[in-house]
């Protein structure tokens, strides 16, 4: 089957629905890191309350209590680093089993596609998972980086290097949770993708909720407004 027969076997909505997905993922994700001014979001909002933590760290004395906050969180990393992989694997495995994947799902669509169809929509779900998998496993990497950090400032607070390095650490703590902010909606949208297989206007809809869903939580969640009022 050339490259010309594989792209006809898929709709002008398909491809309509494939961009739509691209343009949420990568459209929400900008505006998140960069909202305006005046309508902060939730990630840019904590951002703000880590470089906080870190700059009281400075003169908390022992700091075991930032050590063992630093530890659960990195927790959270490697939870999810682990779910990416496991659910890569499954998604591979109906890769391999496309024909009887797409004798469920076209009983769903009332559509009968080739197995190849199947196995194009599912390496778009892998793909982004792999996309989380990556952003999972810098993040677990930088809580590293942090914590070395954090070991690094003085014990003295006026130290001239207490602050700077504290800075240092609040910058790379803020850099790890953007990652891991992106790993989730990564996997956010790639179960909106699963439901490409039972067909584009499924997926539009999947889409489009996901999209919501991101967007009230990060600018009109109960919880922004906490931080907004604190």
């Amino acid at each position: 089957m050339t490259l010309a027969d594989r792209i006809a076997l898929f709709s002008t909505l398909d491809y309509v629905a494939l961009a739509l997905l691209f343009v949420c993922w990568l459209g929400i994700g900008w505006r998140i890191e960069h909202p305006g001014k005046k309508h902060l979001s939730t990630s840019v909002l904590m951002a703000d309350y880590r470089r906080a933590w870190m700059n009281e760290m400075v003169t908390r004395e022992p700091r075991i209590f930032d050590a063992q906050v630093l530890a659960s969180l990195r927790e959270g990393t490697a939870f999810f680093a682990s779910t990416s992989v496991i659910a890569i694997g499954g998604t591979l495995a109906l890769i391999g089993n496309a024909e009887k994947l797409g004798g469920v799902a076209s009983e769903i669509t009332l559509m009968d596609h080739p197995a190849i169809v199947w196995e194009l929509k599912l390496m778009v779900v892998t793909l982004l998972l792999t996309n989380a998998f990556l952003k999972f496993v810098w993040s677990n990497r930088l809580f590293g980086y942090c914590s070395v950090l954090i070991a690094s400032v003085p014990n003295d607070p006026g130290d001239p290097e207490a602050y700077p390095r504290a800075r240092q650490a609040a910058e790379i703590n803020v850099t790890l949770a953007r990652s891991f902010n992106r790993g989730l909606r990564s996997i956010y949208f790639a179960l909106a993708c699963a439901a490409w297989l039972a067909g584009p206007v499924a997926f539009i809809a999947a889409t489009l909720t996901t999209l919501v869903v991101i967007w009230r939580r990060e600018f009109a969640s109960h919880s922004r407004k906490i931080l907004l009022n604190a």
